[in-house]
Order: structure tokens, then C-alpha cells, then sequence
């Protein structure tokens, strides 16, 4: 009698309380739903992302509901558990997927690609601050904790619901059985290329699987490539014969893809750039010849193209790459160091351990620390380009004795290109103190739009090309001969989806003979290479390049 007067129930419950309580669990029960289903139905690439996307029916929501009812209670609590566990981990995989086909334009590779999560805290670091980089890592890994500990914790209450309501949910799953077979029969898709009778799940995961086995196999078929070497055992007496007292420059323009040079967006200002150094530098002497790589990665991953240009090998993934370090392979700079060549490597986004540089063994080594640059920093935390190449004038280039060869990396050009340094008077770059002001970043950096950051793209590009034709007109004479190439396109913010992989190098020089050499590559005259200019995979040039100065 007390707790009816009190309005309260026997189990202590307040009357008022259960249609709140009510309403909480149904709302609850239905998020849980929705979260289930997204993981399932999310497409894993951007450009399958849109509302009608999710119009599907996913079949391995239809056979885990199956299993559901068919087994008993403790038998359908683990399999509502794992199918918990394994939802979580396939959502993570799509989350995965679409970061990297938005960054990278490829999916997740789930052997090799964790050692890239250091390399992108460092471009945070050095782009945004080491504050917004710990805030991104813990962001990270609140959600791979707690995605799949919530999707977990969905399918335990999900399968309650089923469970309780197992007449009414035996038929919904028959009748969305007979619905799955006939969209799958006739085809049936809201959107094109995303079928209403979806096995995407289960299309991914043995996409996946069948990327790790591929990984480990190439582990054997990658070592047996690197023996196979045409150039291996050839004398330093036979090699680049035809380059003999040459100053040889093998310079990687980061970020620069054929999108700069054709897509209407930057191609009439790079263009000009490009036309009018061609133009300045004729003037000169100079001439260049130019065509197209194929790049092995895009919009990230230099380091896999300098390996790929250097080793005349396809290095297309991290596990290569290690491998290439491991073995005895003679690169481009390591022929010309065979053939008696000073070798030099400057590279400005180097900040800490490199272990790289052991196995290109320059004999002169200057990285960021070695440039001693004293201004703000620029874009990727790095000095501006035309600083780079003005301090390795004074440091390397106007103490040259003999025959050198220097592989050079620029990255004014690196995302999230802004802000793009300013062109100066050589005399005045000193220290690069002179940039103070010029490096504070914009107050809009943050909120920039995808026509903001195209548009910083393209200024970067100019910015950087500008300075390497200063360069050459400054400071080239008859022995230079300067090789200068894009390592990868940008990233699809840039380019859009789809994009090639290739990227433009040129060759520029005062002596024709050098030209002559490569008159059989059918490169196209000038710093811009057209639409007809030939396309190479980058792995070829160095066998080509070796040929065509060889004795």
C-alpha cells in the first residue's frame, strides 16, 4: 500500500519513470541498429560516397540474424559477440580505406602500412604543431578502441531484440531474403556501381586477405629481382662514360604531377612558368628535353619514389623498400660513385635518423641540421626551397673539385602548401632570417576549401620551379646537367579522384652532346613535356639513363 500511495512500484521504480526509461531503451535499441548497419553499408572509397550508397541490403546482416535464431541462447550470445568484434574491426578497415584512398588514392594495406602512422604524426608535427598531432593520435585511438567496443555492445542488444521478437524477425528475414536474390538476380543498383543486394563486407575482408598473402609472397619474388641487375657487376671504367667531368643534379620536386601541367586549373600558370624559363634559360645556353614517369605512389610516400628512380626497381610498398635497404643493389648515385663520382644527397625534410643514407652512401650527407637554417618555417616545417638550394651553392657546389653528382630534395611543394615562401634576390637568402614575417601562417589556414588548397598547390609548384630556373641561370655553366622530376601527384584534394600516377621530368643542359645521347627517347623540347611527350615507368629510367652514357 505504501508504494502505490508513494507512486512508486515494488521493485523501487517510480510509475513516472518507466515511460522515460521506455523511450531511452528504444531509442537506444535503434541506434545501435543504425550503427550496425552503417558499418556495413559505408562504401570504403569516396567515391561511392553518398546517400543513395546506403540503399542496400547486406547478406551478412541477413545470415548473422540467421544464425541468431537458429541457435540456442548461449550459442547466439557468442555469435552476436564476435559478429560484434568482427563488425568493429571492419569498420576500422573502412575507416582506414577512406583515409588513405582520400590521401593516397589507394586503400589500406593491412601488412604494410602501420609504419606510416609515425610518418604522418611527423608531417602533423611539423605542419600543424605538436599539440594538433597528440590531439589527432588520441582521437585515433579513442575510435579504435571504442568502435568496435560500441558495435559490440549493438549486436548483444540487437540480438535481445531478436530473440524476444523471433516470429516477427523470422519473417522480416525471409522476406528480405527473397528481396536480396531478386535485386541480385536482375542487377538492381540505386546508384551505379553499388548493387542493393550488397556482399561488400565479405568482398572487402577477402580483398584484404588476399592483399596479405600477396605481401608475403612478394617478400620472395621482390629478393630474387634485386639480383637480377644488368648494371650489377659492370666496371666503373664502363659506366656514364659519356657524363665524364659532368656536375650532374638528380633533383625531386615534391608533389609535382602531370595535374600541374595539363589540368586547366594550373596548367596556364605552371605552364608559364615552365614556357617562360624555357625561354631564360635558351637565352642562356641552356635547353632541355622533357616527357613523363610513371610514379609507384601518389600523393604521399616520396621516399618510394627516389628508390624506385634510383634502383631501376618497382618500389611500390614499404615492405620493397626495406628490402631494397637490406640488399647490395647499385642505385643511380651508386653507379655514379662506382665511376668515380663525389656523390652528395641533400635533404631538407630530414630531421632525425635516416638510415636510408647508409645504403645511398653519399660521401657528403646535409640534412636539415646541416643546412642550418635560422627563419620560420614553411609549409611542411621546412626551409623554403630556393633557402635549400642557395645554401647547398655555397656549402657544396662552389667547393666543387671533379666530378660530383647531388640527388636533391625540394619540398616547398609538400601539403599543406601554405604558406609559399617568396622569391628572392639570391644575395639576400643568407641565413634565411630574412624570411622572418614572411613564414606566419594565415588565420584562414585552417579553414581553407578544397578551391583554397588547390589554389595554394598550384602557387607552390610555381614558387619551387621558379626557383630551380633562377638557380640554373645564376649559377649553371657548361657542366651542369640538371635532371629534374616530380616524385608523385598530389593528393586527391588536388586532383580529384582517378587521377594517373605520372609525373614530368626534364633534362637541362649547356652541352648538346648530352641531349644527343637521349635523341631515341623521343622527349619533347622545353621544361613542359605535352600530352604526346612518352611516358616511362619511373623503375625504367635507370637502366635507360645508364645505357644511353654508357661507353
Amino acid at each position: 500500500m505504501r508504494g502505490e500511495a508513494s507512486g512508486g512500484t515494488a521493485d523501487g521504480t517510480d510509475v513516472e519513470d518507466r515511460p522515460k526509461r521506455s523511450i531511452a531503451a528504444r531509442l537506444t535499441t535503434v541506434l545501435a541498429a543504425l550503427l550496425v548497419l552503417l558499418v556495413l553499408t559505408v562504401p570504403y572509397d569516396f567515391g561511392r560516397l553518398s546517400p543513395a550508397a546506403f540503399a542496400r541490403i547486406p547478406l551478412e546482416a541477413l545470415l548473422v540474424v540467421a544464425l541468431l535464431l537458429a541457435l540456442p541462447s548461449r550459442g547466439s550470445r557468442l555469435v552476436a559477440t564476435l559478429a560484434g568484434v568482427a563488425l568493429g574491426l571492419l569498420g576500422l578497415l573502412k575507416l582506414l580505406d577512406l583515409g588513405f584512398t582520400a590521401s593516397l588514392s589507394r586503400a589500406f594495406d593491412p601488412v604494410l602500412d602501420w609504419a606510416l602512422l609515425d610518418e604522418g604524426f611527423a608531417f602533423l608535427s611539423e605542419s600543424y604543431g605538436r599539440p594538433a598531432a597528440i590531439g589527432v593520435a588520441i582521437t585515433l585511438a579513442v575510435v579504435f578502441v571504442g568502435l568496435p567496443t560500441l558495435v559490440t555492445l549493438s549486436m548483444r542488444r540487437l540480438r535481445r531484440l531478436v530473440v524476444r521478437h523471433r516470429t516477427g524477425t523470422t519473417r522480416i528475414v525471409a522476406a528480405l531474403v527473397v528481396v536480396w536474390v531478386a535485386c541480385a538476380a536482375f542487377n538492381v543498383r540505386v546508384v551505379e556501381g553499388v548493387p542493393v543486394a550488397d556482399t561488400s563486407a565479405t568482398t572487402l575482408a577477402n580483398g584484404h586477405g588476399f592483399q596479405v598473402r600477396l605481401r608475403l609472397d612478394d617478400r620472395e619474388t621482390f629478393g630474387a629481382l634485386i639480383e637480377a641487375d644488368r648494371f650489377g657487376d659492370t666496371p666503373g671504367d664502363q659506366l656514364l662514360t659519356a657524363l665524364r667531368g659532368k656536375n650532374v643534379v638528380v633533383a625531386f620536386v615534391e608533389s609535382y604531377g602531370r595535374d600541374a601541367v595539363e589540368d586547366p586549373e594550373f596548367a596556364p600558370q605552371v605552364g608559364a612558368v615552365l614556357d617562360r624559363g624555357t625561354s631564360e634559360l635558351g637565352a642562356a645556353g641552356f635547353a632541355a628535353q622533357s616527357g613523363f614517369l610513371t610514379s609507384p605512389t601518389f600523393g604521399g610516400g616520396s621516399w618510394l619514389a627516389h628508390d624506385t628512380l634510383l634502383s631501376g626497381l618497382w618500389i611500390d610498398n614499404d615492405q620493397r623498400h626495406r628490402t631494397l635497404l637490406a640488399s647490395d643493389r647499385m642505385t643511380l648515385n651508386g653507379a655514379f660513385r662506382r665511376a668515380n663520382w663525389q656523390t652528395v644527397g641533400v635533404m631538407p625534410a630530414v630531421t632525425r635518423a635516416w638510415p636510408e643514407g647508409s645504403f645511398f652512401g653519399y660521401d657528403r650527407f646535409y640534412d636539415a641540421k646541416a643546412l642550418a637554417y635560422r627563419g620560420p618555417k614553411f609549409s611542411f616545417g621546412t626551409p623554403p626551397d630556393q633557402y635549400t638550394l642557395a645554401s647547398w651553392q655555397r656549402l657544396e657546389q662552389a667547393k666543387r673539385d671533379g666530378n660530383v653528382m647531388t640527388e636533391l630534395a625540394l619540398v616547398s611543394s609538400h601539403a599543406p602548401w601554405t604558406p609559399v615562401p617568396p622569391l628572392l634576390d639570391w644575395a639576400d637568402v643568407g641565413d634565411g632570417a630574412v624570411y622572418r614575417g614572411a613564414g606566419a601562417r594565415r588565420s584562414d589556414d585552417k579553414r581553407r576549401n578544397t578551391a583554397q588548397i588547390r589554389a595554394d598547390y598550384r602557387k607552390s609548384i610555381e614558387y619551387t620551379l621558379g626557383s630551380l630556373i633562377s638557380y640554373v641561370r645564376t649559377y649553371g655553366d657548361d657542366d651542369l646537367v640538371f635532371i629534374v622530376l616530380g616524385d608523385h601527384q598530389p593528393a586527391a584534394v588536388v586532383t580529384g579522384e582517378n587521377a594517373s600516377h605520372d609525373v614530368p621530368i626534364s633534362i637541362i643542359t649547356r652541352d648538346r652532346a648530352v641531349l644527343d645521347r637521349i635523341s631515341g627517347w623521343g622527349w619533347q623540347d622545353g621544361l613542359k613535356p605535352g600530352p604526346q611527350a612518352p611516358v616511362w615507368r619511373m623503375d625504367a629510367f635507370r637502366d635507360r639513363f645508364l645505357t644511353a652514357f654508357g661507353p
